[in-house]
């Protein structure tokens, strides 16, 4: 299925990064704070890897505004040398209102996930689909979007993500 993502130009300052882990679940929280309203679809899209991970979009006014790793995938690499590209330019991920009836949409992807990672932890990439050329958009300071030339999201990239909490006692 084909779900169009367009790259727009940044309106106004670049959006700001909050990360969070919920300890229990594994679940990455990722929230963009200062993401410029515009129009577009309400909802999510919901990126659903054939062995059970999720990924979960949030889109308001067209506009991404945060992401969630609910599942991760049960293959997640460590890459020695993993660093993210060069954004070709700060922007704007947005979606279009096409599919959304009453303005609220879900929107469900079944492709494959994969999810490589640096050796700190610190840089995920999540790849959408099979690899193929992109173009990288910054979305937010800490954040990066891949769009290929189909308008499709091919993947994201996390940056800076802090360390999951060490939920074990010390004594």
């Amino acid at each position: 299925m084909h779900f169009e993502a367009r790259i727009e130009p940044l309106n106004g300052k670049l959006p700001k990064v909050a990360y969070r882990w919920d300890p229990e679940t594994d679940i990455l929280t990722v929230a963009c704070k200062g993401v410029a309203k515009g129009n577009g679809m309400n909802g999510t899209v919901d990126l659903e890897g054939g062995d059970g991970s999720f990924v979960v979009i949030d889109v308001a006014g067209g506009a991404l505004r945060g992401l969630d790793v609910v599942t991760w995938p049960d293959d997640v690499r460590t890459l020695a040398s993993l660093a993210a590209p060069d954004a070709s330019k700060a922007g704007q991920v947005t979606f279009p209102d096409g599919r959304a009836e009453a303005g609220v949409a879900a929107v469900e992807l079944d492709t494959a996930l994969t999810v490589d990672k640096n050796p700190a932890e610190s840089v995920f990439h999540i790849r959408v689909g099979r690899q193929r050329p992109a173009t990288v958009v910054r979305v937010a300071d800490h954040l990066l979007v891949e769009v290929d030339k189909q308008s499709r999201i091919a993947g994201l990239w996390l940056l800076e993500v802090p360390p999951f909490p060490n939920v074990e006692a010390t004594a």
